[in-house]
């Protein structure tokens, strides 16, 4: 039971995700396919879930509590769908589960929460997209894990 822990624990940082807690489930650990993909799932989503819940109230409080933070926040926000409000519109929700399913360097779970975060998707619709992303991310990592 330490190795799922371990895989778990791995698939929750924001660089590793399950890009990094499915190979090494399988080869280091060495659990069945199932268990590594299932474990590395639950892991990547534990963030999701506190990011997506969080994230708006931690910004809130910040830009109340701090000048600089609010001057921040905004240039953030501002720029981020200035640059990305087209794309968005044309791929829509189709757009949150492409970005966290493609398993490349700063894409993911983690991305794809701050992502909904900032162009204001719900919780309800936001989760479940995620979620849908994670779950290809896994199939891909594992197929390319297995295959190699």
């Amino acid at each position: 039971m330490f190795e799922e822990i371990k895989t778990i624990l791995i698939a929750m940082t924001p660089f590793g995700e399950l890009r990094a807690s499915i190979p090494i489930a399988l080869n280091i650990f060495h659990l069945s396919i199932e268990k590594a993909l299932l474990f590395s799932i639950i892991g990547n989503l534990i963030p999701v879930v506190l990011l997506l819940k969080f994230l708006k109230v931690v910004s809130d409080f910040l830009s109340h509590k701090s000048y600089y933070f609010n001057r921040f926040f905004a240039w953030l926000f501002e720029r981020t769908r200035k640059n990305n409000q087209q794309k968005f519109k044309h791929w829509k929700e189709y757009a949150l589960v492409i970005l966290v399913a493609i398993p490349l360097p700063f894409t993911g779970a983690w991305t794809g929460s701050l992502c909904a975060f900032v162009f204001g998707i719900p919780f309800k619709k936001a989760f479940p997209l995620v979620s849908l992303g994670v779950i290809i991310a896994g199939i891909i990592v594992t197929l390319i894990t297995i295959s190699i």
